[in-house]
């Protein structure tokens, strides 16, 4: 079944042999782990979604399950079912894995404490029992993004604050203690076996910014990074990754009320999203795109603007350090196209 809704082709660029290129990237994963990074086995966190499953299952399969590590790492903030997801898929393929709560030490660092604190500066009442996301919209400018904050009382009532951007940067910051705790503990555990640590982002993600530095971003080998996130989903099936991993939108899993990727950053459901990046990858027109988007000529355009800043974004994140010199530019390879 097609994860295209109906009504939206899918481009012929974006049909593959998963067959094929299961072998592919499992070559892949012997080959720079083994004989370039002269690492024993893999370490990947495992988060209950559907790109770190697809991750631990090419893993298990390119070098067995034994030589695989599966990271949970749950905090109070993470939904429901997601450890329970991951565990259920470790056991299923049979890789051992750690339960790693990173709670104390994001207490510790003032993650929740440091969030709050800004969070309180539009919604005074902010406090325990409360949850809450960060929405982005595109301005009428079609440029500058404009970010609302949703939050729910512990009564079940609900607040939609416009943020000021400079309140949007400081709970980001606070937020993204997890993603780095979290690559702090695969990070201890690759060290100790001498393995490697694998990271998750698929195309999307990776080339339009949807990561953190020194977090989720940071990893050895990357082994979906170049696929959309349509073929995520269909590589999932094909290797038979659980159902109820496969039926899960793509989550940020990171603010205490649910919240989709399309919301809080790409501003597109992902097999749209996945159909842009494709066209601008190929050089295709806005008004070649625009009707297999469903939208007209105008809104593709918008949209690629905010996709080019998006992926100018990208580069500085993914760039190495600047160095005296050295030019700006010999410090950062292009991200467009990347793959094994």
């Amino acid at each position: 079944m097609s994860i295209f809704p109906e009504s939206q082709a899918r481009p012929p660029s974006l049909v593959i042999d998963y067959a094929v290129e299961t072998k592919r990237i499992e070559q892949f994963l012997v080959q720079t782990t083994v004989r370039e990074l002269n690492r024993r086995g893999i370490v990947v966190g495992v988060s209950g979604g559907i790109d770190s499953a697809v991750c631990v299952t090419l893993a298990a399969r390119a070098f067995g399950a034994e030589r695989v590590l599966a990271i949970l790492m749950p905090e109070r903030e993470g939904s429901d079912d997601a450890m329970g997801r991951a565990e259920r898929l470790c056991r299923q393929i049979g890789v051992s894995f750690l339960v790693e709560p990173i709670g104390p030490s994001l207490e510790a660092l003032g993650c929740y404490r440091r969030r709050d604190a800004a969070i309180r500066k539009v919604l005074p009442a902010y406090g325990a029992g409360w949850r809450h996301k960060i929405v982005t919209q595109r301005a009428v400018d079609g440029r500058l993004p404009v970010f609302h904050l949703v939050a729910e009382s512990p009564q079940g009532v609900r607040s939609d604050l416009r943020m000021p951007h400079e309140l949007y940067l400081e709970v980001v910051a606070a937020t993204n203690f997890k993603q780095r705790v979290r690559k702090m503990i695969e990070c201890y555990h690759a060290e100790r076996l001498n393995y490697a640590v694998l990271g998750t982002p698929n195309r999307l993600e990776y080339e339009l910014g949807f990561f953190v530095r020194g977090g989720d971003g940071l990893a050895d080998l990357k082994p979906i990074a170049h696929l959309y996130k349509t073929q995520v989903y269909e590589l999932a099936a094909h290797l038979g990754v659980p159902a109820e991993i496969r039926a899960q939108a793509p989550s940020t899993d990171t603010y205490g009320l649910p919240q989709t990727q399309e919301e809080f950053y790409f501003a597109l459901p992902y097999a749209q999203a996945d159909v842009l990046l494709d066209a601008m990858n190929r050089g295709v027109s806005d008004a070649t795109v625009a009707p297999a988007l469903g939208l007209d000529e105008a809104a593709v355009a918008r949209l690629r603007g905010d996709f080019q800043s998006k992926r100018r974004a990208a580069h500085r994140l993914a760039r190495d350090a600047v160095r005296i010199g050295v030019p700006l530019a010999a410090t950062s390879g292009s991200i467009e196209g990347n793959a094994p």
